[in-house]
This record gives C-alpha cells, structure tokens and sequence, in this order.
C-alpha cells in the first residue's frame, strides 16, 4: 500500500473506499525509553504463574499518559474517518495506558465496522505528529502476511496526525511474564527477524535511528571525569564496569549493523496475542538491524516484568539462521556487557 497524497496528506481514499475490516484490534500501546515515545494500543494482564530464575522481579505498575477523547479530534478529520470507515461512528471507546498525549480508541460505527485509531494534535508535545507520520510510512509499507495491524487510512491536516488501524481482537501477554507465553513470543520473534530478512522496505540503519541516543554508558564516564556525577545512583555492577561498558559501547553500531527490518521498541505492551498469532503493534522506530537486535533490546524488559535475566533467555533464543559477532557468542564472558551496553539509555 502506498500512502498516494489525495490532496490532504492521507491515503489514497479510492483505493480504500471498502476496508476490509477484521473484527479485531489491539489494545496495546520500554515506557519513553530513548525519547518521546509513543505507545497506543494497551489492555489489562491476565492472572498466571510467572516466570522465576531466582533474578526475576515483581512487575511495577504500569506507567500511563494522559488520553484524549475521541471528540478531541477536529471534526473535519472525524468526518473524514467515518468517510473511510463508511458509517457514523456510534462508539469510541479510549484505550487506558501509553505515553502518547494523544488519541487511541477503538472506533464501532453505525454499520458495525470496526476499528482502531490514533490521532494527536501539535500541542503538548510537538514531536508526537512526526512520529504518527513515520508510523504511517512504516505501517503502508509493511508486506502482507507481516503481524501487525493493517493501516487501513491516514490523514494530516493543521497540525493534525490520524492513523486508522484494523481492530485486532487480542490482549497483551500476562505480566508478570508466564513460561509458556513467553517461550510463545520468543519463538515467533524469531520467526519475524526470519521473515523481514533482508527488509522488504526501506528504512533508516539502526545507527541513523539511535546513533546519538545509544550513548549513555560513554556519557556516564564523561560525567563522572568532569566530577558532574558521582555515580551513586547507579548499581554496584555497572560502577564496576563502566569503563569496560563505554568501551563496548563504540562498537554497537558496527555489531548491530545488518539486513533485517526489526521494530526497535518491542516488550509485552507492544504486543497482542490474537488467538494463534502474536501481532506488533506501533512501528515507528523500525528499522534496518542485525536480526538479533529486537530480542538483545526486548530482554531487559522481559526480566523488569519478572522474567528470566536477559543472559539466561539470550543464547536460547537466536532468530536464526543468523549470525553473531564473536563478542556475542554465548561461549563468550563478555557477552552480557555487550547485553548491557546495547539497552543502556
């Protein structure tokens, strides 16, 4: 699908004038983790066991933004969704959780079509709109058969940014994070870093994305040499090792160069579980990466929502056939360093 200007920044209106609407969208929206996030989609955990190594953690309650109604968008841009949907709305339900200052609700018109849309406004955060708009590129651009929700219309008008989704019947895995869900995601991680091997579009290097963000470890270093920080809010490991941390850092770029489209913000609320698939939710940070980049960045995450520490679940779990830098070989000691060093911020 290609995002065709018709006059007001959306997509081409002829060519989906008759959405195929599933009965389906994702409540889903790493929290604001490098930057101005963006996170839309979010449903409640289900109660289960959880996942214990003996390092996992309880996990926190979630972090949320403050939502916009349905009735927050401007009117001509509601109409205009409505015309893309073919009926009136008659149910706009917000969806809880995220960090966008914006709108995400799931939309039911008069006609019983359903589907999900998020919109945000120039005010209060002027970054949200271009990130709606690199979502909308990533989303027309992504090939069939890719799990994740179909963009079905786009419009940018005043300052104004629309997505509109199919509706993804689904809930976000259980947290804390169950063993058998889980080992379910895992597996159809690497099944996706497989199928978007090489990249089926064309997107910024994973060093474009976050060249000037994956910098943490080195700035630390250089605080701590200016006497800026003392470093006591840091745990006692990475005191340790810091030096060797920065170190490893200069390399990512080069370690985590490679063909593969990955998503670069995944964990458990950018995910839904829809029956037998598991479906990504919010790709604006895709990018082009080595294919072991969305597990190495996810890891953290998934022992944070008390699961296995991200060297126990690494070496089990490649997306493969791929292959490692040597300094990622779970043979060698300096494997979690690099772990560390490459989810910093």
């Amino acid at each position: 699908m290609d995002l065709a200007d018709d006059g007001r920044g959306g997509l081409d209106r002829g060519a989906l004038a008759e959405p195929a609407l599933h009965p389906s969208c994702g409540e889903n929206s790493f929290a604001t983790r490098l930057s101005a996030r963006n996170h839309d989609w979010m449903s409640g955990a289900s109660d289960g066991t959880s996942v214990r190594d003996g390092g996992g953690v309880e996990a926190p309650p979630p972090a949320v933004g403050v939502r916009l109604a349905w009735p927050s968008v401007p009117a001509g841009l509601r109409h205009a969704v409505e015309q893309q949907l073919g009926g009136r709305v008659v149910e706009a339900v917000t969806q809880p959780g995220g960090f966008s200052p914006g709108v995400a609700a799931r939309l039911k018109t008069a006609t019983g079509v359903r589907a999900c849309v998020k919109a945000v406004g120039p005010e209060p955060n002027p970054e949200s709109p271009g990130i709606h708009r690199a979502e909308a590129r990533i989303a027309a651009a992504l090939p069939e058969g890719t799990p994740a929700p179909r963009l079905l219309g786009f419009f940018d008008e005043d300052g104004w940014v629309v997505l509109v989704f199919e509706d993804i019947e689904g809930a976000p895995p259980a947290l804390p994070w169950e063993a058998a869900e889980l080992a379910r995601v895992l597996d159809a991680l690497a099944e996706l870093a497989v199928a978007l091997t090489p990249a089926p579009i064309d997107a910024p290097t994973v060093a474009d994305r976050f060249g000037e963000e994956f910098q943490g470890w080195r700035r630390l270093v250089e605080a701590q040499r200016r006497g800026d920080d003392d470093l006591l809010g840091l745990d006692a490991w990475a005191c340790r090792h810091l030096v060797d941390l920065a170190a490893l850092e200069t390399g990512w770029e080069a370690a985590a160069e490679g063909p593969t489209l990955v998503h670069a913000d995944l964990r458990a609320d950018n995910i839904l579980l829809a029956g037998d698939r598991m479906v990504v939710v919010d790709w604006p940070w895709a990018c082009l990466a080595a294919p072991w980049f969305d597990l190495v960045a996810m890891l953290p995450s998934v022992h944070m929502q008390g699961g296995p520490s991200p060297e126990t679940l690494f070496g089990d779990h490649r997306p493969g056939p791929c292959s490692f830098p040597a300094s990622l070989s779970p043979a060698n000691p300096v494997r979690l360093l690099l772990v560390q060093a490459l989810t910093s911020t």
